[in-house]
């Protein structure tokens, strides 16, 4: 419950202060989010199995985030930052479906 009382108190906060990104971290926004993505649909999945563990929620949420972002930035730095972006989406993509279809299995049993 309490997370999401803090959902909805983000996304009220978000709809009326408009926060705006930097322009230096735009790039990284997009795979923090499908990073973050990929964490929210593996808990959920744990919890479902009845695996769930918050502390390793946590530290999963916010490696994946920083992992992602790193790679990306380190794909700057190479000056191939856009194929590692699509690359990082494609493996958390595959991850996000995989744990969606363990997900429509376990409440389906289908």
């Amino acid at each position: 419950m309490i997370a999401v009382v803090g959902l909805v108190i983000g996304v009220v906060a978000g709809l009326v202060l408009h926060p705006t990104v930097p322009v230096a971290l735009q790039p990284y926004l997009p795979i923090a989010v499908v990073a973050a993505l990929d964490a929210l649909f593996g808990g959920l999945r744990a919890k479902l199995d009845g695996l769930f563990d918050d502390k390793v929620f946590v530290v999963s949420f916010l490696s994946n985030v920083l992992v992602a972002a790193f790679i990306v930035f380190l794909g700057d730095q190479l000056g191939v930052g856009s194929q590692l972006s699509t690359a990082v989406v494609v493996v958390l993509g595959i991850r996000i479906f995989s744990n969606a279809a363990s997900i429509r299995r376990h409440l389906f049993r289908a």
